[in-house]
């Protein structure tokens, strides 16, 4: 399994969007989901109705959106707190026995109109979870906004094929089925219209896209789609991807498409041949290694970013140090490093583990090596002019992702020139806003 990046990046339990009805902890699609169930909030007008969209990529994962429900019924104690998410599909019985709790929800059904009529209505069980793994199809769902002007995301898969022994997350969200390449470009000339300048595509593992529609669809030819029928659309940027699964037209628009961003997240997990068959990944280092290459080749400015896992189960001292070199090897720019935890139900918590003090101090070295290489590459962006998209007042992207603070004020959404004056060693410091 890719799973998405997106699905495996550290839950966030104070995310929320623009009002606190919604906690939405974990990925980009949970993040695109969470505004699918805030219009059906407001169709139904549930304002007492308060979500925790879960995640369940770890055991600590879980743990957090326990926390969380508790926290949310002591500050709120009159609202009904309806759960839902991954770790709501996966461990249902977990968050029906919480007293805290209302309502638990799957995944498939907390985007359902059907259930935010029963929640109005009073005509809704404690628990609905039904089998998500007969699932086939994923429906574009239209929506107006998100909680920021600067970028939005659209859901164009969901669900996993793949059964990487780390991961959980093919159980929470089915089997893979990707949304209608028309769907996906209604949504994103809907959210252009709305003023958004960069669109974000997501799924759980996205480089799957296609082969459940008709016609030979591929997520590059859907890119290449969306760009060509939606002109007015400034910036098109990917979430994770997975190397070994990239499309032959998604390497032609990689080097041909300037709206999209040359900034690519890969579903890299570990640099050691023997991990990564461990893993029940689908590539070996070399592979990875000739992605980034080639890629570069294709687009010199592009910058990686990379999922690692330090202390999988059976990581010797030379295993890690290849995991650790890959960085510099592919020329790695934003790391997202994962100590490993092992996540009950997988078959890497069913392998000999590492100790836990040394899978600290290897991530702890794996983030050390990423800051270095962060550093590096904001270095070498100084006195440079770039087009930098507004997410706060003073807050910007680049097209490589790198973060920007202003010594100024610009409207959020826009998109501003300006010439990079120096970094701070964790952004870069921009010398005008006009």
């Amino acid at each position: 399994m890719t799973s998405a990046a997106a699905s495996r990046r550290p839950p966030e339990p104070n995310a929320t969007a623009d009002d606190n009805r919604i906690i939405t902890l974990g990925c980009r699609l949970n993040a695109y989901e969470s505004e699918v169930m805030r219009a059906h909030l407001d169709s139904n007008e549930l304002d007492n109705v308060r979500i925790v969209n879960t995640c369940a990529v770890t055991a600590e994962a879980v743990r957090q959106a326990r926390q969380t429900i508790r926290r949310l019924r002591r500050e709120q104690p009159d609202a009904r707190i309806v759960v839902t998410g991954c770790a709501a599909q996966i461990e249902p019985d977990t968050f029906n026995r919480m007293a805290e709790v209302d309502h638990v929800v799957g995944n498939a059904e907390k985007l359902d109109a059907r259930t935010f009529q029963g929640l109005a209505t009073g005509e809704f069980e404690r628990v609905r979870v039904n089998d998500i793994m007969s699932v086939r199809e994923t429906a574009g769902q239209l929506i107006d906004g998100f909680a920021t002007r600067s970028r939005a995301y659209v859901q164009v898969q969901n669900g996993c094929d793949h059964r990487c022994t780390f991961c959980i997350i093919p159980y929470g969200r089915g089997p893979s089925r990707s949304v209608p390449a028309g769907e996906v470009v209604a949504q994103i000339r809907r959210l252009v219209e709305q003023g958004y300048a960069e669109i974000v595509l997501t799924g759980v593992d996205m480089t799957s896209y296609g082969p459940d529609l008709p016609g030979n669809q591929t997520l590059g030819g859907l890119v290449r789609q969306v760009l060509r029928h939606v002109p007015d659309l400034k910036r098109l940027r990917l979430s994770s991807i997975d190397q070994v699964e990239i499309d032959a037209d998604l390497l032609t628009a990689i080097a041909d498409e300037p709206r999209l961003m040359p900034h690519l997240h890969l579903s890299m997990q570990a640099g050691a041949d023997l991990t990564l068959k461990r893993m029940k990944r689908r590539h070996l280092r070399a592979d990875a290694i000739h992605f980034c290459q080639e890629a570069r080749r294709l687009r010199p400015d592009v910058t990686f970013g990379a999922d690692l896992i330090a202390g999988f189960p059976t990581e010797t001292e030379a295993m890690f140090q290849d995991t650790l070199d890959i960085v510099d090897a592919c020329e790695l720019t934003y790391l997202h490093v994962f100590p490993f935890s092992p996540r009950p139900g997988t078959p890497a918590a069913r392998m000999p583990q590492v100790a836990p003090t040394t899978i600290k101090h290897r991530a702890a070295r794996l983030r050390a090596k990423g800051d270095a290489r962060l550093q590096q590459f904001l270095a070498e962006q100084v006195g440079r002019e770039v087009d930098v998209l507004m997410e706060r007042p003073n807050i910007g992207r680049t097209p490589q992702f790198a973060e920007v603070r202003f010594n100024g004020p610009a409207a959020t959404g826009t998109i501003i020139r300006t010439k990079i004056a120096g970094t701070d060693g964790r952004r870069l410091l921009a010398e005008t806003t006009s």
